[in-house]
């Protein structure tokens, strides 16, 4: 059975129409309309044509007001998702919306396609680069078609893509009400792993060695070498999990993307997404998005073999060397991740 349909039948609630108008801030108090329509009202969600491309439906027509007739087990599931999200947001409203004006800093990840009507929100550790790649050979116009053609490193180059903190505030807006916003999840914890796992046991990332890795081993480390101070390539995991815990990390800087929390990445109490994809499906729900865009009979999601891919197992091995003080810890700052987009606590943790 496809974990699609096994994510559909675990949940205990079924689909309820939901419309709801959010507030939404930059800058200067804001406001747009967000469609949190149940996908079976056969309406356009927004009261206005919002049919923009030549001949075509939008993907957000083609989500809100599908032209088959039965809603399919995927429709099913993203509306769950867009609840499970909603719900979250409105049971922890102190904490999820304590900040209501969004910066333009707050909207760097969120990556636009002006031709298909799509923002993506990127989140690092999230098969981001994939993502990355299929944004440009959609917004290329002709200049890729192969998406892994592309080398990894040009995908991350920010002139490459276009994200909607370069766009006036009334542009911002209009992009919010009129295209389809979606990001991609992942179990928090495994995601946290693979960030470590690449920028601190991989030699070749000195520069997060340099920024990061002097840091946590000056500030955790007793008696910690000169060598292990000066180039910070050895850094423990229990040391990474003891600096992310620590009150005073936060206070500094914000975290870096890679182990920063999807709801601070992409606020989506504040901005309402239309797809949640998660890591555990990204195949099926990257079609889906590309389904949706009009482009799904000629361009797919690129899929490989990774030997390398952080899996439970491995983030469980992980975690037997924290201490359950430590563990919960870390939870606490990354609950809203857990519980907004439905990962139940793992059972490996031993939270006091």
């Amino acid at each position: 059975m496809k974990p699609a349909l096994l994510e559909v039948m675990r949940m205990n609630r079924i689909c309820r129409m939901v419309l709801a108008t959010c507030l939404g801030s930059f800058i200067l108090v804001i406001f747009y309309f967000q469609s949190m329509l149940h996908p079976v009202m056969r309406r356009n969600p927004f009261g206005v044509d919002i049919c923009c491309r030549k001949g075509s439906r939008s993907p957000l027509q083609e989500l809100y007001n599908p032209t088959q007739l039965e809603l399919s087990n995927t429709a099913v599931l993203h509306q769950m998702r867009r609840d499970q999200v909603t719900d979250t947001c409105r049971a922890n409203s102190a904490t999820s919306r304590k900040r209501r004006v969004l910066t333009p800093n707050d909207l760097k990840h969120l990556v636009v396609d002006e031709d298909h009507e799509l923002i993506y929100c990127y989140v690092p550790k999230v098969a981001c680069t994939n993502w990355k790649r299929l944004m440009m050979v959609l917004t290329g116009r002709g200049k890729y078609s192969d998406p892994m053609e592309i080398p990894a490193n040009e995908a991350h180059v920010s002139a490459n893509l276009k994200t909607l903190n370069q766009y006036s505030i009334p542009e911002i807006n209009h992009r919010l009400k009129s295209y389809m916003k979606f990001l991609f999840v992942r179990e928090p914890f495994e995601r946290l792993v693979s960030a470590y796992r690449n920028k601190f046991t991989q030699k070749y990332n000195t520069s997060f060695h340099k920024r990061y890795g002097t840091k946590i081993i000056k500030r955790q480390r007793k008696n910690a070498t000169q060598e292990a101070l000066r180039r910070g390539d050895d850094v423990k995991f229990e040391e990474f999990v003891a600096y992310l815990i620590d009150p005073h990390t936060q206070r500094e800087e914000p975290f870096n993307e890679h182990w920063q929390t999807v709801y601070s990445l992409c606020h989506p109490c504040h901005i309402h997404y239309d797809l949640v994809g998660k890591y555990e499906t990204l195949e099926e729900d990257s079609n889906y998005v590309l389904q949706l865009a009009g482009v799904g009979s000629y361009l797919k999601f690129p899929t490989y073999a990774k030997s390398t891919r952080t899996t439970d197992e491995m983030t469980t091995e992980f975690f037997q060397n924290i201490s359950s003080e430590h563990q919960t810890q870390l939870y606490e700052v990354y609950k809203l991740d857990f519980l907004m987009f439905n990962y139940s606590v793992p059972s490996y943790l031993k939270l006091e």
